[in-house]
């Protein structure tokens, strides 16, 4: 192969700068229906309102995209998660803050996410919300289609959801813990930035 990583001369420390922040990727997984699209478009809205440059990364948005030539098998799941991680390590060498929304299974998924986008620029946290909770919020019907048979490979009904170690845990099963969530998830981010 004749590949060679080309160096630039504008650095990750020089793009941070401008922008007045550290880059940082917040990985936050969790069951479908837990809350980590809506924590992060929260979470998001306030940091942009402090001026602070920020991008979300969604599950299903990248599966529309970037991702729509993978299935849902363990490997393609591992696929998905190392392009998404190889994504923010690029949004953060632009010096971002990259919130990410991705169910994200496995454990060894996540490992490999932290070592490609680097420990010092990676938080990860685990929105823990009861499967009986995420089944009542399921606005898309996946929960009833995957327990009928009709979606081979569900996390948290056919496909199994590792819980995440080393990580900062949110339980979010009432309204009331969202707003906990987004701002313990703000100071979290302040700290790091």
């Amino acid at each position: 192969m004749n590949l060679t990583h080309q160096e630039f001369k504008i650095t990750t420390q020089e793009r941070s700068t401008i922008k007045g922040h550290k880059p940082l990727t917040v990985w936050m997984s969790g069951l479908s229906g837990s809350g980590k699209s809506t924590i992060a478009n929260l979470v998001e809205t306030k940091l942009n309102e402090s001026g602070l440059h920020t991008y979300i990364l969604d599950g299903d948005n990248t599966r529309l995209g970037l991702n729509k030539d993978l299935g849902f098998s363990e490997k393609d799941r591992e696929e998905n998660i190392r392009r998404v991680s190889e994504v923010c390590k690029l949004m953060n060498d632009a010096g971002l803050i990259v919130i990410c929304s991705f169910i994200s299974p496995f454990e060894s998924g996540r490992k490999s996410a932290q070592e490609i986008i680097g420990q010092d620029k990676f938080v990860q946290v685990f929105i823990d919300t009861d499967l009986e909770v995420c089944e009542t919020r399921d606005p898309k019907g996946l929960y009833k289609k995957a327990r009928t048979g009709e979606i081979k490979e569900f996390t948290g009904i056919s496909s199994p959801f590792e819980k995440p170690e080393n990580c900062w845990v949110m339980k979010n099963n009432t309204e009331s813990d969202l707003d906990v969530n987004v701002n313990m998830l703000l100071e979290i981010i302040k700290n790091k930035i």
